[in-house]
């Protein structure tokens, strides 16, 4: 048995210790992982998907996602999430990241007890432990379970061996909440929000499948791999217009390209340790 495969038996073995268990489910490939192992292990009558939807995530991201959940087999509960009604997370501040993964996992844990399950899983990796994330903190305050995390599998690992099972997210680019998109320290509105959303959008349906539209006041900051700049720059006529009519003023592209965090990089170690816990 190679290591992949004794990966995924431990993945199983963790989850024939429960009845009873909700999956926190996004629509992406890991938690998809997760809410198919234990669909696999325990069976659809004893494996509920939660759906969050809020302000900070897409309409079509929770259909998506919705959908696949169901599609899969699983039971979907699905809740809403305010997220900007905390001060923390409607400023952005560094500790809102642990704040709205707190407000996700205590309603999953609401939702446990109505349920009577025995254990809320999500979909952490072990690339999260190498990452800024004070949502780990709050995972561990709720006692939620990251079982791709005890099984030490990766991001390369979880795509293997969704592709192996024929999932048909094994592939898809990751997203994240729309805050990334703001300087710390920035009140969100509901309009600025949509307006990263629908600029968003609108590259994607011009195929810029991993993009991120960040924002400075009115300004629109284009990140895409460095590969893809050449045709955004081509298009750059069409698409700079397209962004102003949305409300930027001003539209810029990052010649440094996509990265994963980047509005991380303000913040010192000192800050983060701190923010993890």
């Amino acid at each position: 048995m190679n290591e992949l495969a004794k990966k995924e038996v431990k993945v199983n073995e963790v989850l024939s210790q429960y009845d009873q268990v909700l999956v926190a489910f996004s629509g992406g490939i890991d938690s998809t992982l997760v809410l198919d192992s234990a669909l696999k292990v325990l069976g659809h009558n004893k494996v509920t998907a939660v759906v969050a939807n809020s302000e900070l995530f897409t309409n079509k991201e929770f259909d998506k996602a919705v959908k696949l959940a169901k599609d899969l087999g699983a039971n979907v509960k699905t809740v809403e999430l305010n997220y900007l009604a905390n001060d923390e997370i409607k400023h952005n501040t560094p500790a809102s990241w642990y704040w709205m993964k707190k407000i996700f996992y205590q309603k999953l844990n609401e939702l446990k007890a109505e349920l009577n399950a025995d254990v809320v899983l999500d979909g952490m990796i072990m690339d999260d432990n190498n990452d800024f994330r004070p949502g780990l903190r709050a995972r561990d305050e709720e006692k939620a379970v990251s079982i791709l995390q005890q099984a030490d599998i990766y991001k390369k690992e979880v795509r293997k061996i969704a592709a192996s099972r024929g999932l048909v997210n094994w592939n898809k680019v990751a997203s994240c909440s729309v805050s990334s998109r703001f300087p710390y320290n920035t009140e969100l509105t509901l309009k600025a929000i949509k307006r990263v959303m629908d600029s968003e959008a609108y590259l994607r349906g011009l195929g810029f499948l991993t993009v991120r539209v960040r924002v400075q006041d009115l300004v629109a900051r284009i990140e895409v791999p460095v590969e893809q700049t050449v045709n955004l720059i081509n298009q750059m006529q069409e698409i700079n217009q397209r962004l102003k009519n949305f409300g930027f003023e001003y539209v810029t592209v990052d010649l440094q390209g996509f990265k994963s965090g980047r509005m991380n990089e303000v913040l010192s170690d000192n800050q983060k340790a701190a923010l993890v816990g």
